[in-house]
């Protein structure tokens, strides 16, 4: 899409000088706002003139700047020229980028932006959250950015519908919630979308997990077991799916599932699936459910479910069981054995009357194995527990813990101590690895053996 087009949508050129003012104006006395006013629509016409190929990419943050300066030598001569600077800076976000949060959404530091109403941003940057000094000028600001995101997507957000979720370009994940449901205004949740994806490696370097635990679950992915990466808000599942599914053979065929695209693949045989919320006449939704049942027609030789959250979860379930072995997905859940708990819940959303049993049943003969993350208070994510799903014992699952990682409190600097070991149990599904012609080494489930501090 065009930037010109963007405009239009935004209704920029047919918006009111009211509009404009509060679409510009910073919080507190600024003796340029009628001046800023004043270019921002002369650079909207001055934008019109050009050709639609000359801002295109990269070259319409130049374009911006340049007649924003040719025009600032003609009505702001007077202004100092660190002034000049700030005038320029702020006009290219509010025209290209995404007004005040625009340095944050660069800002290759900042993790993920909150904005909870005009007058309060936060940032998470190395796992902590600190409350920063940009502000809107008000709600109706705040709303401008959040159309300007939702908008080119064909999501729409207003009172009948006041929560979405989207994606910037970039893949960057976006909530945004409003009044009536949100009490302290516009409020916008920013995931960042790291732009060169984490590898396994980078998260043996961060203490995740131990080289001995990446090979393992190597040999896991690459023989097809099937993996759910369990965790709660934040702990880092997304990505730890993404490093997982760069273990799959290239030669495969992979679809992903996810409500917002974020998962990046090194693979050339990748189709990516996205759902769609319904329409303003309340038609076209297509849910995860939806996804998921056409995935199995598509001839995929592997399934990355992004999150599983609902009825969905049922048709995973029964795709795992009926020969598309090696899907990867992942839940929330603050254990492995509630991870369980959470599907059978998820099952029962799919409004199937099955007794308990019989959905546990499906539920340990489809999950081989679960990899449970968190975040701890320091900031830092680890992989607390690989455990492998046996069976039923009983009605009851019986799970088997591979790795753990042990947590010895924090230092005097306040981060985690801790170290990963290994329980000295062997996963049933050793055979199946040596099926697929894959070894591993006795000594990566060496009884207790200790992998080094995981701080």
């Amino acid at each position: 899409m065009s930037l010109l087009q963007r405009l239009e949508q935004q209704d920029v050129k047919k918006g009111t000088v009211e509009r404009k003012k509060s679409f510009l104006e910073q919080t507190g006395p600024d003796p340029y706002v009628e001046l800023k006013i004043k270019l921002h629509q002369k650079v909207i016409e001055e934008i019109e003139k050009l050709d639609p190929k000359e801002m295109e990419g990269d070259n319409a943050s130049g374009e911006v700047k340049r007649i924003t300066m040719e025009l600032l030598e003609q009505e702001g001569s007077y202004i100092p020229r660190s002034e000049k600077h700030r005038i320029v800076r702020e006009i290219i976000d509010e025209v290209i980028g995404y007004g005040p949060i625009t340095r944050l959404i660069d800002d290759p530091t900042v993790t993920e932006i909150m904005v909870n109403g005009p007058s309060q941003v936060y940032v998470e940057r190395n796992g902590r959250l600190e409350i920063t000094q940009i502000k809107f000028r008000d709600d109706e600001h705040v709303l401008q950015i959040i159309e300007k995101i939702v908008s080119p997507l064909g999501r729409r957000i207003d009172e009948s519908m006041p929560m979405v979720d989207a994606r910037l370009p970039d893949g960057s994940r976006v909530n945004a919630v409003i009044p009536p449901v949100s009490l302290n205004g516009p409020a916008l949740t920013i995931r960042k979308f790291s732009k060169d994806p984490f590898k396994i490696s980078d998260l043996i370097r961060f203490g995740t997990l131990t080289p001995e635990m990446a090979r393992f679950l190597e040999a896991c992915v690459r023989a097809k077991i099937n993996i759910v990466v369990s965790g709660g808000t934040g702990s880092g599942k997304t990505t730890f799916l993404n490093c997982l599914s760069a273990y799959i053979p290239k030669e495969e065929r992979i679809i992903t599932i996810e409500d917002a695209a974020e998962l990046q693949l090194p693979q050339p045989h990748v189709l990516t699936l996205e759902t769609r919320p319904a329409n303003i006449e309340g038609k076209g939704e297509i849910t995860m459910r939806d996804l998921v049942k056409n995935s199995l027609r598509m001839r995929p030789n592997r399934i990355v479910v992004g999150e599983v959250r609902g009825g969905e979860a049922l048709d995973m379930l029964q795709a795992m069981n009926t020969g598309h072995d090696g899907s990867l997905t992942t839940g929330h859940a603050n254990s492995p054995r509630d991870m369980l708990s959470r599907l059978e819940t998820m099952v029962l959303m799919a409004g199937m009357e099955l007794p308990i049993r019989a959905i546990r049943e499906q539920i340990v003969s489809a999950i081989d194995l679960i990899v449970q993350t968190s975040r701890f208070k320091d900031g830092t994510r680890k992989v607390t527990h690989i455990t492998e799903v046996q069976g039923l014992e009983g009605d009851t699952p019986v799970l088997q813990d591979i790795f753990l990682y042990n947590s010895e409190g924090f230092d005097n600097q306040g981060r985690v101590k801790g170290t990963h070991m290994a329980t000295g149990i062997r996963p049933k599904f050793l055979d199946k690895l040596k099926g697929s012609g894959i070894s591993l080494s006795d000594d990566i489930f060496q009884p207790f053996k200790s992998f080094g501090l995981g701080g």
